[in-house]
């Protein structure tokens, strides 16, 4: 039983490019202090939430890691516009 975000799907990471996916990491860790505040004053309905977020920023540093060892498939986008820039340098070197 997988425990998460219903927004933020290994496939749905995979589409996004680099920025939103960086906007996607910033958004989950404000989230994440905001649940460690509510938990730490009392206020926090639910624990599980936390583990959700822990799990979607684990997901989300993944994808990043496997981006930059170049083990991930990028964004259609992105393998478009990185060939389209080897091909220039060929054509100029």
């Amino acid at each position: 039983m997988a425990v998460g975000s219903k927004n933020l799907t290994p496939e749905q990471l995979r589409g996004l490019e680099d920025g939103p996916l960086a906007d996607a990491l910033v958004e989950a860790k404000k989230e994440l202090f905001n649940l460690r505040f509510q938990s730490a004053t009392g206020q926090l309905e639910s624990h599980g939430r936390l583990r959700a977020v822990k799990k979607d920023i684990a997901r989300i540093y993944t994808e990043m890691r496997e981006r930059e060892l170049g083990i991930g498939r990028a964004p259609q986008g992105a393998d478009d516009s990185a060939e389209a820039s080897a091909d220039e340098n060929e054509k100029v070197g």
